[in-house]
């Protein structure tokens, strides 16, 4: 009697797993906070209110407190429409200015708009 050796071929198939894919999100285009110049609100209130909101130092402030002045509006903050409409919203909200001679209780002219992407 003859013995065969019978080989048995072992085949392991093993699938790569799928690359994990992230959703496609989609970023939020920026926004712009914008304070509109007036002849009643005073240079320190402005300075101030730009500290206190949008957290510029004192020389930040002071620049966009002349573009304001002297350009019409100025773009003080930018970022998502959120903090946005956040800022714009605590801008309006600061008070009374009570630096000027007599008091100006009116809100900034404040609003938003979306920057080009």
């Amino acid at each position: 009697m003859s013995t065969t050796e019978v080989a048995e071929e072992v085949v392991v198939v093993t699938e790569k797993p799928a690359p994990k894919t992230r959703p496609d999100t989609k970023r939020q285009p920026p926004y712009a906070v914008i304070v509109e110049n007036d002849d009643f609100h005073t240079f320190f209130y402005v300075i101030e209110g730009l500290g206190k909101v949008c957290g510029h130092n004192r020389q930040k402030a002071f620049l966009l407190a002349t573009e304001i002045h002297t350009r019409g509006r100025a773009i003080v903050w930018t970022g998502t429409r959120e903090l946005a409409e956040l800022k714009c919203e605590q801008l309006r909200g600061l008070g009374t200015d009570f630096y000027a001679t007599h008091p100006v209780t009116f809100p900034l002219g404040v609003y938003i708009e979306p920057l080009p992407e």
